[in-house]
């Protein structure tokens, strides 16, 4: 995957590397989530996550997991063994998920340390993202007809509305910065994300995860997935070159030293507080 631009340069890290999550681990997180839509139909898909857990790890401020966790699944309070897990069915389905989901994290974190000058560096991060249409046109047919009608989302769409997801629920995280290259910078990344969440209308002629299946997606989509994926890269640089925000103080406003001052004495401020 190309992109316009050049890649940032992130710090380089020398940790011991996850152990990334197996296809067999991704299914085990996609047969936790489709448990949870039973009791919680709007729990997400693991695509929508994985854009979500992606702007959680390139945001401005390291935002907590009891923070953002509600926001993204039902965590109110349950009743019987699933006390105080949500819609988890118990504590050890929701300890099960939380280990994956920390696992996945991390290897998105060292992806995004990783000092890489191509998408195709296996050490690059690589979001799990599907190509649903390609997945349908390989259906048998019997299969495609009952799906006949169905809005179906375009490649890496889900990802990328998981991600503005997250921008949309802390937006003070997400404020321009001061200076003027560091706006360009963020107001260019954002908009790649933007354009993601937005349907791929353009002639299909690539086959993404089949070089032999139906081709379901467009050269100029498969190129804004790769801007998209810079446009992380960048905003983690962004925001670790800035530091977190900063809040202003607001100075009390003072009574003038002939006012009444502000205790309710009665007294002039000069002759009060302000001796």
């Amino acid at each position: 995957m190309t992109s316009n631009t050049s890649p940032p340069q992130p710090t380089s890290i020398d940790p011991v590397r996850v152990v990334p999550l197996t296809p067999e681990e991704f299914d085990e997180i996609d047969t936790i989530l489709d448990d949870l839509r039973q009791r919680f139909e709007e729990t997400p898909q693991w695509e929508f996550c994985e854009g979500f857990m992606a702007a959680l790890i390139v945001c401005r401020r390291a935002i907590p997991q009891a923070e953002y966790l509600p926001v993204l699944l039902d965590m109110g309070e349950a009743e019987g063994d699933a006390a105080d897990q949500g819609s988890f069915a118990d504590a050890a389905q929701a300890a099960r998920f939380l280990e994956l989901w920390q696992r996945r994290w991390t290897d998105i974190e060292q992806g995004l340390a990783a000092e890489v000058e191509s998408l195709d560096d296996e050490r690059a991060f690589h979001p799990e993202v599907m190509d649903v249409r390609g997945a349908v046109a390989a259906l048998p047919e019997a299969e495609r007809a009952e799906m006949a009608g169905e809005v179906l989302p375009s490649f890496a769409q889900v990802w990328a509305v998981g991600f503005m997801y997250a921008v949309e629920n802390w937006p003070d995280e997400w404020q321009p910065p001061r200076d003027k290259e560091g706006r360009k910078w963020l107001d260019t990344a954002l908009q790649r994300m933007v354009a993601l969440t937005e349907d791929d209308e353009d002639e299909p002629t690539l086959s993404v995860f089949d070089d032999e299946g139906v081709p379901t997606v467009s050269v100029n989509r498969f190129n804004a997935f790769a801007d998209a994926v810079w446009a992380v890269y960048d905003l983690r640089e962004l925001w670790r070159n800035i530091g977190p925000r900063v809040e202003t103080l607001q100075k009390a406003a003072v009574p003038g030293r002939n006012e009444v001052c502000f205790c309710g004495s009665g007294k002039k401020y000069k002759k009060c507080h302000g001796a």
